[in-house]
C-alpha cells in the first residue's frame, strides 16, 4: 500500500487525535433537560421522543377505532396490516387457540417497540426511544409479569413454579443440578437478555449512524480539497445504507421482542 493512500486513510484518525473531529459519545443518550428544568418532571430529549412516539401510537389507534370503514383506505389498511401481523404471525403462530386472550398485550408490545425503535431514523428525532435502558426495561417487566401471571392463572401458582423449576420426567438426583440452572435461566437471565438484546441493537445502530453523518459533515466542511469530498461521499453513502439497515433492525427487534413475549407466555401456560 502506498504512503499516499495510507495518509488518506489515517487522516481522520490524526485529526481526531488533534481534537479536530469529535465522534459520538455515550453522552448523547443522557442529554440535559429541555423542559421543566429543576423540577421532578424535567424532560430531556429521550423522554420527549418517547412521549411523541407514545402519543403517535395513541392517535393512530384512536383514529383507527373511531373512523374504521368496511372498505379500508391506505392508512387504515396499513394499521390493520400491523395488527394482523402481530395476531397471525406472532400470537396465533405460538399460542394457537389461546392467542385471542393475549393478543392485546402482544400487539401493544409489538407496536410500542416498533415505533420507539423507528424514531432512531426519523429526521428531527434521530434517537430511538429504546436506546436508553429505561424503556427496554419497562417492556421486559411487562413481559416478565405476563409470563408469571399467565402461568399462575392457567396452571395454578404452586404447579406453575414446580413445572418451571422441576421439569417432570427427570431423575430426582438431577434436580440438584437442574433446578438452580432453571431458576437462573428462567427468572434471572431471561429478563436480562431480553433487555440487553433490544438496548444493544438500538445503541449500536445510533452510534453507527451518528458516526457516518458526523464524519460526512466534518469531511465535507472541515477538510479541504478532493480528499475530503471523496471520503465524505463514502461516509454519506454508508450512512444512507446503514439507515436502511437500521430500519430493518428496528422492525426485526420489535418482532423478536413480541415473539419472545408470546413464546414465554406459551411456555408458562402449557403443560411440560
Amino acid at each position: 500500500m502506498s504512503s499516499g493512500l495510507l495518509a488518506v486513510i489515517a487522516s481522520p484518525v490524526v485529526l481526531a487525535a488533534d481534537g479536530g473531529f469529535k465522534g459520538p459519545g455515550i453522552e448523547e443518550f443522557f442529554p440535559d433537560p429541555m423542559l421543566l428544568q429543576g423540577t421532578p418532571f424535567a424532560l430531556n430529549r429521550v423522554m420527549l421522543i418517547r412521549l411523541i412516539s407514545a402519543l403517535f401510537i395513541l392517535v393512530c389507534a384512536w383514529i383507527y377505532h373511531s373512523r374504521a370503514k368496511l372498505v379500508p383506505g391506505r392508512w387504515q389498511a396499513s394499521f390493520e396490516m400491523l395488527l394482523e401481523f402481530s395476531k397471525v404471525q406472532i400470537g396465533e403462530e405460538l399460542l394457537e387457540d389461546k392467542a385471542r386472550k393475549y393478543q392485546p398485550l402482544i400487539a401493544a408490545i409489538f407496536l410500542g417497540t416498533l415505533f420507539m425503535n423507528l424514531t432512531g431514523i426519523i429526521p428531527g428525532l434521530q434517537l430511538a426511544g429504546t436506546s436508553v435502558v429505561g424503556m427496554p426495561l419497562v417492556y421486559t417487566i411487562v413481559t416478565y409479569l405476563a409470563f408469571i401471571i399467565a402461568g399462575i392463572k392457567e396452571r395454578g401458582g404452586l404447579k406453575f413454579f414446580r413445572e418451571q423449576l422441576f421439569p417432570p420426567g427427570v431423575p430426582w438426583p438431577i434436580y440438584f443440578i437442574m433446578t438452580p440452572i432453571e431458576f437462573l435461566s428462567t427468572f434471572a437471565i431471561r429478563p436480562i437478555t431480553l433487555t440487553v438484546r433490544l438496548l444493544a441493537n438500538m445503541v449500536s445502530g445510533h452510534m453507527l449512524l451518528a458516526l457516518c453523518f458526523l464524519g460526512t459533515h466534518f469531511l465535507y466542511f472541515s477538510m479541504s480539497g478532493g480528499t475530503g469530498i471523496a471520503l465524505g461521499t463514502v461516509t454519506l453513502a454508508g450512512g444512507i445504507l446503514f439507515t436502511c439497515f437500521e430500519a430493518f433492525i428496528a422492525c426485526l427487534q420489535a418482532y423478536i421482542f413480541a415473539m419472545l413475549t408470546a413464546s414465554y407466555i406459551q411456555l408458562s401456560i402449557s403443560a411440560h
